[in-house]
């Protein structure tokens, strides 16, 4: 039996999960957990990457002696650092508004040919186009190659979170030289590329130190864009699956050999990043729980504890489908007034408004669940690709509601869960890279199938679930 420390950083909170791996056996536990807060100055939105890597380091030391440690975070956000390897600021938050204005360099059309990555104005290669103190880098590093970078004083990228920066070629998986030449000189701080499973080194001695553990413990690149982890994670038995990620984004799609790039994939807004074992996650990036998450952080503004459970209990009692939003709409993109913008949608397209706390739960979960429904549909069009079971995982397992509707909505059984698909992907190519355990991915799916608690949701036969509605968004 061996120990692994998965550091999962999510948009709201990160936390360190221990594991016990071996063959047929797969135990974990939450040692640590810390708030994800970004911070608001001089009129941009940052994240605060120095309380985030001391929230890390507790969680190591709470963790104790392990055999590796695996780092995951979200996608495109990056630090930046100085030819003394000093950070130049602290990394500026996706959900700034700072690349609303910015015009690529490479018509749409180009860069999706090349890197095979959706529209996304977040996209790394779009804040780079806003980035002021690009002339001062000369390495651009992504949230865990960050964190691993102080850990073990090693520069290098990731391939899985890479992969959606919009800088990679979808085919070679090597850095667009084109792409990257776009930024001149800059174009050098685009770091070596390196493989999940590999070891990216041990702690420093200052790590050690702050951490409690030996030197020589060992980083392991593991798919360390977390949707990555979470699709690794996802219990599939066969090839016939389709998979929801579900957080605060909700990442639905299939799994493939070969990138599929295409002139209807790209109308379709469906990207392809790479997976674990030289997979390609084909999918589309749906507006997930967020807009639940942000309608609970400005009902709790005022000191109020939001029971989410009960609220989610109370929402199953409404009527179906009463209000829907576009959960991609732009309006819901930005930190705000959640509830407020979701009621005013609905009075903008002549829908009844929510009005109370349940019912707006309620508008929010049947819009994702016909937003899930869309994304696959257009998956099986786009791929060829026939699904007979859809899995959920991450956070949204949880949610009873959400799951039974995406169920009703889409006409197939829903199995739901890990709930820690993240970080179990994480620990798991951490374990084979270790020789703890052997195999495919399909090994280490079976593993998870013997090991974890899963959900089953069967579409009922008398539900009645609406044409989703044609709503009109607003030109940016």
């Amino acid at each position: 039996m061996r120990r692994y420390a998965a550091v999962d950083l999510g948009a709201s909170s990160g936390r360190v999960v221990v594991a016990e791996v071996g063959p047929g056996t797969l135990n974990l536990h939450e040692v640590h957990r810390f708030a994800n807060v970004p911070v608001r100055a001089g009129g941009t939105l940052h994240w605060d990457i120095l309380r985030i890597y001391r929230g890390v380091l507790d969680g190591l030391r709470a963790a104790g002696p392990v055999d590796g440690i695996g780092v995951d975070s979200w996608a495109v956000d990056y630090g930046l650092l100085d030819e003394r390897g000093a950070l130049l600021g602290n990394p500026v938050h996706y959900r700034d508004g700072r690349t609303e204005k910015v015009s690529s360099r490479v018509p749409f059309e180009e860069l999706y040919a090349r890197t095979g990555i959706a529209r996304q104005p977040f996209n790394t290669i779009h804040q780079l186009a806003a980035e002021p103190r690009l002339g001062s880098a000369t390495t651009m590093l992504l949230i865990p190659d960050l964190i691993a970078y102080w850990l073990t004083g090693e520069i290098g990228a990731e391939l899985t979170n890479a992969s959606t920066t919009q800088l990679l070629d979808a085919r070679t998986r090597e850095w667009d030289a084109v792409l990257a030449g776009g930024f001149g000189p800059a174009s050098k701080i685009l770091p070596p590329l390196r493989r999940p499973g590999e070891v990216i080194g041990p702690l420093t001695a200052e790590a050690a130190d702050e951490t409690g553990l030996p030197p020589g413990t060992p980083v392991i690149a593991v798919g360390s864009h977390d949707t990555a982890s979470a699709v690794a994670a996802v219990p599939a038995d066969g090839e016939r699956f389709a998979y929801i990620s579900c957080g605060t984004w909700s990442l639905v799609g299939v799994e493939l050999d070969q990138p599929m790039i295409s002139e209807e994939g790209r109308r379709a807004n469906f990207t392809n990043e790479a997976g674990i074992d030289g997979t390609v996650r084909y999918l589309r990036n749906v507006t997930g729980l967020w807009l639940l998450q942000e309608c609970v952080r400005v009902w709790e503004t005022g000191g109020e504890r939001v029971d989410l459970e009960a609220l989610l209990g109370q929402a199953a009692g409404e009527a179906p489908f009463r209000s829907t939003v576009d959960a991609d709409d732009p309006v819901f993109h930005a930190p705000g007034d959640m509830p407020g913008r979701l009621a005013d949608f609905c009075r903008r397209t002549g829908q009844p408004v929510p009005e109370t706390r349940a019912r707006i739960v309620r508008c929010v979960v049947d819009s994702l669940a016909l937003a899930h429904r869309a994304a696959l549909q257009d998956a099986q069009r786009l791929t060829g690709q026939e699904v007979d079971v859809i899995h959920i995982v991450g956070g949204g397992s949880r949610n009873a509601l959400l799951c039974e509707l995406t169920a009703d909505a889409c006409g197939l059984p829903v199995v739901a869960g890990p709930v820690e698909a993240t970080s179990i992907g994480n620990v798991l190519v951490q374990a084979r890279a270790d020789g703890a355990i052997s195999g495919t991915l399909a090994d280490l799916r079976a593993l998870i199938r013997g090991t974890q608690r899963l959900e089953r949701y069967e579409p009922r036969a008398d539900a009645a679930v609406p044409a989703a509605r044609a709503f009109a968004r607003p030109a940016r």
